[in-house]
């Protein structure tokens, strides 16, 4: 899998705008990443040092439309640890 694959988007929810105090940040990747492939691609994209990777599938929500009920499909979500003294300026200001 390509680098540039793995990760999809960053999440900016309010519990992980709280773990940037803590030097964490939470993304969506691709649901086959492996946690060396995440950390290769954070330590690629954003030039900083990863001590710790987190990863856990979120399971699809099942809502009603009127009689019918649809599933999101699953995903994955990955919180990154960093180094200390390193930071994703890219996540500052939100």
């Amino acid at each position: 899998m390509h680098l540039y694959e793995v990760l999809r988007r960053p999440l900016i929810t309010e519990k992980a705008t709280s773990l940037k105090e803590e030097d964490k940040y939470a993304f969506e990747v691709a649901g086959k990443a492996t946690k060396s492939q995440i950390q290769e691609a954070v330590e690629q994209a954003f030039k900083v040092k990863v001590s710790k990777v987190n990863v856990m599938t979120v399971p699809g929500k099942t809502r009603r439309f009127g009689r019918r009920e649809v599933t999101n499909s699953p995903w994955k979500k990955a919180i990154v640890t960093l180094a200390p003294g390193h930071k994703i300026t890219f996540f500052e200001g939100v």
